[in-house]
């Protein structure tokens, strides 16, 4: 929803999409033919596999990539592996895809059953770090950041997605567990939870404190909830994680009670999938799926030219196939008709000051763009606060010459950090 002042003398505000829990269930995606799972490491040691193609897998069976390294996945089905493939991401991230033909009957594998027992970062770290949600639990573990503090969101990122509140609002006992094996794995007892305002009722039962933020957006991006709840300000070029607070979704804290609880590794995403004219329904399906069998199953037709999307409007990246994969962190899938795509545009900045307006981090973006236009990127964060962009994308959305603003900052934070990484190995 989008409200917008008469006069435009102050900036319009957007509003979250609230989850209405006399809504339809989710949409199951059945058994899929194959699924494809991410590794987040490079396919450069092919002489140090310790997978092979052939090799037979079963349900929940964590996939080690190379003798030498702990990158895993964990298997999603039953099946036979078919390829193994470097695969390429955003901003050239390297990324192993393993293919598994699906087979008929499934089998579980129990080895994570032994460890729910006494639930440790350790064994978390071992076999959860990619169920749905992607809880943070390599921030738990880094000795020289101590977390004080987990924040629970229990909301979305990003406008017209009902992922996570739909988790809050109907799986209310799993989170609750997953608080209580937060705090029995990290002895961490401040840990909040955060809803929007007009849902805030119900959830005093979680075994978490309970914080409430209003529904205009971006109020639940991380760095605004340490401003508005922990009335705590993020230094420009710092994370949460840098002031003590590590961010957990819902959905995250959901699949870690429901992991200890039952004994078996959760391997369904619940995703907000964004239709053509804006409609949204929830569906579930298993990590590894192709979004073409979800568009299927939902009888929605893509055709050439039309955007998939991963993720919300002001936020999502674009992907070029049906045959992307689900993922662990697949909140969203977006379908936009070619027809309403909103190409980029190279016309000139007119200084209208909307982008200014908009921002929740007070940055001078209209002079920001320019230099980032010029790949000027250390001037960008020295003179104009590039590092204090929380990424929320309203700049691009209010922009009437359509430049693509988010997207020339978020290239500028990589390429920025890139530069930095390079000169301390040179130091």
């Amino acid at each position: 929803m989008i409200k917008k002042p008469f006069f435009c003398l102050s900036s319009p505000s957007f509003s979250y999409e609230l989850f209405n829990t006399s809504s339809d269930q989710p949409r199951i995606i059945g058994s899929p033919e194959k699924v494809t799972l991410f590794v987040k490491t490079a396919y450069t040691q092919k002489d140090a596999l310790a997978l092979c193609i052939g090799q037979r897998v079963k349900t929940g069976q964590k996939l080690t990539l190379f003798n030498n390294s702990d990158a895993y996945a964990i298997s999603s089905v039953t099946g036979e592996i078919t390829s193994i493939e470097p695969y390429s991401g955003n901003f050239g991230q390297a990324h192993t895809a393993i293919t598994i033909k699906t087979d008929a009957i499934e089998e579980t594998d129990d080895a994570f059953a032994a460890l729910t027992d006494q639930p440790t970062i350790e064994s978390a770290q071992s076999y959860l770090a990619d169920i749905p949600g992607c809880p943070s639990f390599a921030s738990l573990a880094d000795p020289e950041r101590p977390i004080h503090t987990i924040v629970i969101v229990g909301g979305d990122n990003d406008l017209l997605v009902t992922t996570n509140q739909y988790t809050v609002m109907t799986d209310t006992d799993s989170v609750s567990a997953g608080i209580q094996i937060l705090k029995e794995m990290t002895g961490i007892d401040n840990i909040i939870l955060v809803v929007p305002r007009e849902s805030v009722q119900g959830f005093g039962h979680t075994g978490a404190q309970l914080a409430a933020v209003d529904t205009v957006y971006p109020s639940l991006n991380p760095k605004m909830v340490m401003k508005n709840v922990l009335n705590t300000e993020t230094p420009a070029g710092q994370t949460c994680e840098d002031m003590g607070v590590c961010f957990f979704s819902a959905e995250a804290v959901a699949s870690v009670g429901k992991a200890f609880k039952n004994g078996h590794i959760p391997l369904a995403k619940t995703i907000t999938l964004i239709t053509k004219d804006e409609k949204t329904l929830l569906v579930k399906a298993r990590i590894g799926v192709p979004f073409s069998d979800i568009f299927k199953a939902c009888q929605i037709e893509v055709n050439a030219n039309d955007r998939l999307i991963v993720g919300g409007p002001l936020t999502g990246t674009a992907v070029y196939s049906e045959n992307h994969p689900v993922l662990a962190d697949t909140d969203a899938i977006m379908v936009q008709d070619k027809t309403d795509v909103s190409l980029a545009s190279d016309y000139p900045c007119t200084n209208c000051g909307e982008c200014v307006r908009v921002c929740p981090a007070d940055i001078q973006v209209h002079m920001l763009v320019r230099l980032l236009e010029n790949g000027m990127y250390q001037e960008a964060a020295e003179e104009y606060d590039l590092n204090s962009c929380i990424n929320c994308g309203l700049c691009s959305l209010v922009c009437v010459s359509q430049i693509p603003i988010f997207q020339y900052i978020r290239l500028g934070q990589y390429e920025l950090a890139e530069i930095e990484m390079m000169e301390a190995d040179n130091d």
